[in-house]
């Protein structure tokens, strides 16, 4: 199955049900007066979070959906049913705008959160209900008014408790499926990652957290460069970051602790230009593929350039070098205990 994060639909109530205009007409009955039935109310249509989904790829396909109308009115006073409402299951984390105003109608973080997106017309009356003192015979009755319609689009926000960021080939998938079962393609390649995947850790002092490796982050991510754009939205949620940077180059060749910080300094540039929130998140910073760096590599030169980190971390994934005490620091940050 596709990851499909966004969507836009059109989405509207069932009609209701059109009143009767009947009278009553049995032997020895001659002025049994009106007995037209009412029309029943249109279905609604509900959004419902489940925390089984994790796309909205069947939502997309579809892209318009209506209720079930109402039933008219019938005879002998007999109502018309109301139409059946319409369910649409989205993931745990989708938020709903109105794509007309641009308004945020609503965001569903918790499964089983509903929403009423378009209610059902209400049902029109039969001629019984217009019967007074001096109109006993009276002909009208009421329409079913339509069901409210609106055009939305859903959005898709990962609920993770961590977020990896970081260069294409930082290295984030190979930790994610160090650190748990989930199983991202890794290659030695750029943009090997082309959605965003999830990962349950569960560590032995601490409970259980989610990760996202979140792909396509470079220069210019904010603007449309890469797939930044389109997975930035994941880290809003996130409570920690861990920002991965790769101690090598493409050829094994280590970078110079100032290319590191230029690595460094473009990540942090675009997730304050995509929401100024985002700059502000707790982060730990970690460099990757230690296991193959040189001797003669100046850690210290490395430590220095970033004197404004309180803690770095030095990991090579596939060893598990230094994982278990980034996971350990990390469950702590998640949970709000300080380091």
């Amino acid at each position: 199955m596709r990851f499909i994060d966004e969507a836009e639909i059109y989405v509207e109530g069932g009609k209701g049900g059109n009143g009767c205009t009947s009278f009553l007409r049995e032997k020895f009955r001659p002025m049994g007066g009106p007995d037209g039935g009412d029309g029943g109310d249109g279905g609604t249509i509900i959004l419902e979070a489940d925390d089984g989904l994790a796309t909205l790829q069947d939502i997309k396909l579809r892209r318009e959906f209506r209720a079930e109308a109402g039933v008219h009115g019938k005879s002998k006073n007999q109502h018309g049913r109301c139409g059946s409402d319409t369910t649409l299951r989205v993931p745990v984390g989708t938020v709903i705008w109105d794509r007309d105003t641009g308004e945020q109608v609503a965001d569903l973080t918790h499964t089983g959160d509903t929403l009423c997106i378009a209610h059902g017309g209400r049902g029109g009356k039969g001629n019984a209900r217009f019967m007074t003192r001096t109109n006993r015979g009276p002909t009208e009755h009421e329409e079913g008014l339509p069901g409210e319609s609106r055009h939305i689009k859903l959005e898709l926000k990962l609920l993770a408790d961590v977020g990896l960021i970081g260069l294409p080939n930082a290295g984030k998938s190979t930790l994610l499926s160090a650190i748990s079962s989930a199983r991202p393609k890794i290659a030695d390649y750029p943009f090997t990652t082309l959605q965003p995947m999830l990962g349950i850790v569960v560590g032995p002092h601490y409970k259980s957290f989610t990760v996202a490796d979140i792909p396509g982050l470079i220069e210019g991510a904010h603007q449309g460069h890469g797939l930044g754009i389109q997975f930035l939205r994941h880290i809003e949620r996130t409570r920690v970051l861990v920002h991965l940077l790769s101690l090598l180059d493409d050829g094994g060749l280590p970078y110079s602790p100032e290319a590191l910080m230029a690595h460094y300094t473009t990540i942090r540039s675009e997730l304050a230009a995509f929401d100024g929130e985002l700059d502000s998140k707790p982060e730990l910073i970690a460099f990757t593929k230690i296991d193959s760096l040189p001797d003669t590599f100046d850690v210290a030169a490395l430590r220095q350039t970033f004197a404004h980190a309180k803690k770095l971390y030095f990991i090579s994934a596939p060893l598990n070098q230094g994982v278990p005490e980034l996971l350990e620091d990390l469950g702590k940050r998640v949970w709000g205990i300080a380091i």
